[in-house]
């Protein structure tokens, strides 16, 4: 394939990838509406929300290793076949039912397109150099599209209605799927003609949706309640039986050894501790303007443009050069301290803040923190993988971001609430106890990200991509590349 055409298989590729990450969050805004419209309960209404994450959590792992076992196009045209069905099917819905069960069914195309996509792109680039770009912008969508999706859910809320959040889907998925067509190699599976292990498929997919249902819901049930306990302990009981199944079967769903790789599992505990403090940044960072400063959706959107611009620039240029330059770990420190740091500001953000004294410095923090640290820890992730196992190396990954994330926003709006509780018995007034509560899930929030830190930095191993290597050439057949060939 030529030079020109890996690069726009890359942006078609990005471009699929940014309908997932918009979906997660373009939803958010138009809740209210939606609630309206269809007549939803508050309680009710949140499984729109965990229709989605219940089967993207659930079946990205299954969904990366079928990408291994029968290639990784077909699995990315299937995964946005289904993902552009569903939203349709979403945009024209009136009711309950039908829209929740048509994110569930997004939720489940949308697993399958983020777990292969990122072993698609260490296909299409097999030297550093470009390798390191095309993650930076692969990276950049990843953490950035959460963004886009509350400014765009804001604007198609306002001007249009709710349904046009899934219709945009439509265009865009058509566009995507066609050009993949033609863009994409049309490799066979790599991982030989081996059965797929079902048991391991039945046992880690109900784990994972356990455990998604458990975190989500956690702060509205209780976490010491018998529903939340019991279904943690369910999840941890099918996720015993998925590693003893996997030690005994020929051909695992998920071989135990791919964790002998020390930076796929080094990267995948920053993962986890990075989404937890980048999730519940964005998810807090709203709530306070909309909460404490009477910002409008709309204007929630706008607040984070600066911070989307910022991001981009680092991510799609700057980033790879810092890797190429100093290696992995200095990007990925200096990123996730550069978070944490954010995150400390806005713990002391006041109830009568403003714009650009209060929100807009750590807005830019965090924009330079996740530009430069997302692509390092990406390219630690699937750097030293096998290809026939980069599917499922992808899964991991991405597992680990969204439990993560969902973890980390459910221990932090519980942290939030139990403070803004005490505050209110102590007698301080609502938007006080409000923001004191925001204060200290921030402060908790910087502590994750300063964890990431301190894991990436002391515990990842080098990778051809550091400058020494990089200035003489990398090698043919080196572990960043071999993988790709």
């Amino acid at each position: 394939m030529d030079n020109r055409r890996r690069w726009i298989a890359l942006i078609v590729l990005c471009l699929g990838d940014l309908m997932i990450v918009l979906d997660a969050t373009i939803v958010n805004v138009a809740l209210p509406t939606i609630r309206d419209d269809l007549g939803f309960s508050q309680t009710s209404l949140a499984w729109v929300v965990n229709a989605y994450l219940l089967t993207f959590g659930g079946f990205l792992l299954l969904a990366g290793r079928l990408g291994d076992l029968y290639g990784h196009k077909r699995m990315f045209l299937i995964g946005i076949a289904l993902f552009t069905a569903a939203s349709l099917a979403c945009g024209l819905s009136t009711s309950q039912e039908l829209l929740v069960g048509a994110r569930a069914v997004q939720g489940f195309g949308g697993a399958i397109v983020a777990a292969v996509a990122l072993s698609l792109i260490m296909t299409l680039f097999t030297e550093p150099g470009d390798r390191a770009k095309a993650m930076g912008v692969f990276g950049f969508v990843a953490a950035g599209g959460g963004t886009v999706g509350v400014l765009l859910g804001g604007i198609l809320t306002d001007l249009l209605t709710w349904h046009w959040i899934f219709l945009v889907n439509i265009p865009v998925g058509i566009a995507v799927f066609a050009l993949c067509v033609v863009l994409l190699p049309g490799a066979r599976g790599q991982a030989g003609e081996g059965r797929l292990d079902i048991g391991g498929a039945i046992t880690v997919t109900g784990a994972l949706m356990l455990a998604v249902y458990a975190i989500v819901n956690g702060n509205s049930n209780g976490w010491t309640s018998a529903q939340t306990l019991g279904l943690l302990a369910a999840a941890a009981v099918l996720f015993g039986i998925f590693l003893t199944i996997e030690a005994r079967v020929g051909a695992p769903l998920m071989p135990l050894s791919l964790f002998k790789h020390r930076n796929l599992s080094v990267a995948n505990v920053t993962a986890v501790l990075s989404a937890a403090s980048l999730f519940a940044m964005f998810f807090l960072s709203a709530l306070y303007m909309q909460q404490i400063l009477g910002y409008s959706p709309l204007e929630v959107g706008l607040a984070y443009v600066p911070n989307s611009l910022i991001m981009a620039g680092l991510s799609l240029g700057v980033s790879a050069k810092l890797v190429m330059r100093f290696g992995i770990r200095v990007p990925l420190v200096v990123g996730m301290l550069l978070t944490g740091a954010s995150l400390l500001l806005f713990a002391r953000a006041p109830v009568d803040g403003s714009y650009a004294v209060d929100l807009l410095p750590p807005l830019i923090l965090l924009g330079l923190g996740a530009g430069i640290a997302f692509n390092p820890m990406l390219l630690a992730a699937m750097g030293d993988v096998e290809q026939s196992e980069a599917g499922l190396a992808s899964g991991v990954v991405n597992t680990s971001f969204m439990m993560g994330g969902a973890l980390g926003l459910a221990i932090l709006a519980s942290i939030a609430t139990s403070r803004t509780d005490s505050l209110l018995a102590s007698g301080e007034d609502q938007l006080a106890a409000l923001n004191g509560g925001y204060h200290a899930a921030f402060l908790v929030g910087a502590v994750f990200a300063v964890g990431a830190a301190v894991i990436g930095g002391t515990l990842l191993r080098p990778q051809p991509q550091d400058a020494h290597h990089a200035s003489e050439g990398a090698e043919i057949g080196s572990p960043a590349t071999a993988d790709a060939d």
